[in-house]
């Protein structure tokens, strides 16, 4: 069963807003509002796909710091690796 997009959209609009902590909470919401509107159909489900991670980790990825599990790497990663909510 194939979801659409704007499901799609609301899911992870959800997803990064109810994480474990207030810290990933937002970072995950602050950058799903910057790109959400920007991405197509492929991206949204990398972006799903990235929200799938724990919030250690997720929060190590975007630090630099090691993880102690493999994020792939593609175009959401890269600009989720790169982003800095502080400045937003």
């Amino acid at each position: 069963m194939a979801i659409n997009i704007d499901q799609l959209k609301k899911k992870i609009i959800y997803r990064s807003n109810y994480r474990g902590t207030k810290e990933m909470d937002t970072l995950l919401s602050s950058f799903t509002k910057k790109y959400i509107d920007q991405l197509n159909e492929e991206e949204l489900n990398l972006l799903s796909d990235l929200l799938k991670y724990d919030d250690e980790n997720l929060y190590k990825f975007n630090q630099g710091q090691d993880l102690s599990t493999k994020i792939k790497l593609n175009k959401i990663t890269e600009l989720f690796k790169n982003y800095n909510y502080i400045n937003e």
